[in-house]
């Protein structure tokens, strides 16, 4: 993957002849790579989504003064606190994804002081392939993040889907869910948001949703 990464990196760099030099390679996003033998060589094709590496930038400005930064990983996401190897502190979301950043940034922002010393705050995940029990006892903890992600994902302008994540389990009640994320969103909505959460909301609209308007704008003129 890591060798993957890294062609697809200079093609990128090649190709956009990007100006964000505060970016590193590791923080491109990456939706989808193949690689294809042509004439003995491997080419990296991959579909780009260009608004990770500002998502990655946004959060890290907008919380520096928590010592925080979001990661782009290539395998499960995952919560690092700082250590000795790394003096600060991160949210490794998964495959480059924005959904994905997303959504963890909604967990750090419902996380406490203590949890946010400990690897993946301290809890234990049951993944994918879970009974009905274990994806009943999944989705009362999801209902809060999840409805932290919707509100993020609206204000970066994109649409929002709940998550169950037991495909390969048992059958989850993805419309009774998806009422819980709801009700826990108008909740938030009425008596407001974490702090964290409040603070990125905004940032994430003044970032995603202000560029759009400029555009816009730009585009009516013309």
């Amino acid at each position: 993957m890591r060798h993957q990464l890294s062609l697809l990196v200079n093609i990128f760099l090649d190709v956009m002849n990007t100006q964000r030099s505060q970016i590193s390679p590791e923080d491109i996003a990456i939706k989808d790579i193949t690689i294809e033998e042509k004439g003995g060589a491997q080419i990296a094709s991959a579909e780009i989504d260009n608004d990770v590496p500002t998502l990655i930038s946004l959060f890290n400005s907008t919380f520096e003064d928590y010592n925080t930064r979001l990661v782009l990983g290539d395998d499960e996401p995952i919560y690092i606190p700082a250590g000795d190897d790394t003096g600060y502190h991160q949210i490794v979301f998964a495959h480059g994804f924005f959904s994905s950043a997303l959504h963890e940034i909604a967990h750090w922002c419902i996380a406490g002081e203590k949890r946010r010393q400990l690897e993946d705050y301290g809890y234990w995940y049951c993944p994918d392939g879970r009974d009905e029990a274990q994806q009943a006892d999944f989705e009362k903890v999801e209902i809060k993040p999840q409805a932290i992600e919707w509100a993020f994902t609206e204000a970066a302008g994109r649409k929002f889907q709940v998550s169950t994540d037991n495909l390969n389990g048992a059958e989850p009640d993805r419309e009774g869910f998806t009422r819980n994320v709801a009700a826990q969103r108008a909740h938030y909505n009425e008596h407001g948001f974490p702090p964290r959460a409040k603070r990125f909301i905004e940032a994430l609209s003044a970032t995603f949703n202000g560029d759009r308007q400029a555009k816009a704008t730009g585009a009516d003129a013309a």
